[in-house]
């Protein structure tokens, strides 16, 4: 009889634990211990290696719910875009990447990439011809990350599968802002998946940590330059952030609700002048996105008028707080120009389109009543 996949909450819940075979605890156990036996053993295990008992499990959650062979746990997300692209990428290869994605992510590119003689092309838009006009003969990969952080645009998977796989070029995406409960990109033929486990895994703004799911076959390529680079996770925090995992289905729905309603309600504010949100009906991209994703997340940028003095807007906020991250059950708020996106510089922001008055808004689980209310509040501050 075939292996039905289980419901996601199942997954989140169980896939990846560790049976407490001498106590029967209700939870895995952490094992702590940074030294295990060498000889008479099938495995040789070493945090540094991602192959302690609690990496090791919670891989097999990460694989699980992005319908992957294989997942790995990384000390943070940059350190699994990092060692997922040099897994890949040769001196004389060449990566195609899209036009927007974080900020975090493109300043590796351009500041270490040509260290390596890895030659790169952003696209100049999201469309097929924006890729394939980027495309070279040494070309082995193409980044995306989609939906975009911030002005969450919606790059077509599909579409990048269908160029990238006649010519052999792996396909990585970020898949951090939509997480494995709205999309799992596999089912467009992406090859690796890649997650900053900080946000919507950990949602608790208390873990740092990165994922990345893919076949097995690309797993080994990835853990042999993991292991020479170093970008492990400590067995405690692999340990909590499985347990956050188990919420992780729940949270994100939630989050998912609470985001369209304050979409809307943004939308028709006389301070506001544009919102950037995948679920709205005259978002361009919003045929695709209800195409490739389960759930519009619960992220969202809008863009106020020049007349709204954004300091004062965002200091008198009392219940969303100024975060530098995201994802998490408390809505937070920031302005990318000032944070998130701050290394891209100010020329570089406005060719991405990133204007001085956008605010990126991870909404919570809060109710949106108390959300409105302190939106209102500031903005009859200002």
């Amino acid at each position: 009889m075939e292996n039905k996949r289980p419901g996601i909450n199942t997954i989140c819940t169980h896939v990846g634990e560790i049976k407490d075979e001498q106590f029967k605890g209700a939870i895995s156990p952490l094992y702590m211990s940074t030294s295990y036996a060498y000889e008479d053993v099938e495995v040789l295990r070493y945090p540094r290696y991602f192959n302690t008992p609690n990496q090791e499990a919670l891989g097999k959650k990460v694989a699980m719910l992005e319908k992957c062979e294989a997942g790995m746990i990384f000390g943070s997300g940059m350190a699994a875009v990092s060692t997922t692209l040099l897994a890949f990428l040769h001196k004389g290869d060449h990566v195609v990447v899209q036009k927007t994605i974080y900020g975090g992510a493109y300043n590796f590119i351009v500041e270490e990439f040509p260290k390596y003689g890895i030659e790169f092309d952003f696209t100049e838009g999201f469309s097929e011809e924006d890729f394939k006009s980027k495309i070279k003969e040494n070309t082995k990969v193409i980044y995306v990350e989609t939906p975009s952080n911030p002005l969450m645009l919606i790059t077509d998977l599909e579409m990048i599968t269908n160029l990238a796989k006649p010519k052999g070029i792996v396909t990585m995406i970020d898949n951090t802002f939509a997480s494995p409960i709205n999309q799992t990109p596999i089912d467009f033929g992406i090859d690796i998946m890649i997650h900053s486990a900080t946000k919507y895994m950990g949602g608790h703004s208390d873990i740092c940590a990165g994922a990345v799911a893919a076949s097995e076959e690309h797993i080994l390529k990835i853990w042999n330059v993991g292991k020479n680079l170093g970008g492990s996770l400590s067995d405690y925090t692999v340990w909590l952030l499985e347990r956050s995992m188990k919420t992780m289905a729940i949270r994100v729905r939630a989050q998912n609700q609470n985001a369209k309603k304050m979409a809307r309600w943004l939308q028709n504010h006389d301070l506001v002048k544009k919102v950037y949100y995948p679920g709205l009906k005259d978002h361009p991209s919003y045929a695709l996105a209800k195409k490739q994703m389960k759930g519009f997340t619960g992220m969202l940028s809008f863009e106020v008028h020049d007349e709204v003095d954004l300091n004062q807007f965002m200091k008198s906020l009392k219940l969303i707080k100024q975060s530098m991250s995201l994802a998490g059950v408390e809505s937070t708020i920031l302005v990318p120009a000032k944070a998130s996106h701050f290394l891209l510089g100010e020329e570089e922001r406005a060719k991405q389109g990133i204007s001085e008055n956008l605010m990126r808004f991870s909404v919570g689980i809060e109710s949106t009543k108390d959300l409105k209310e302190d939106i209102t509040q500031a903005f009859n501050s200002l």
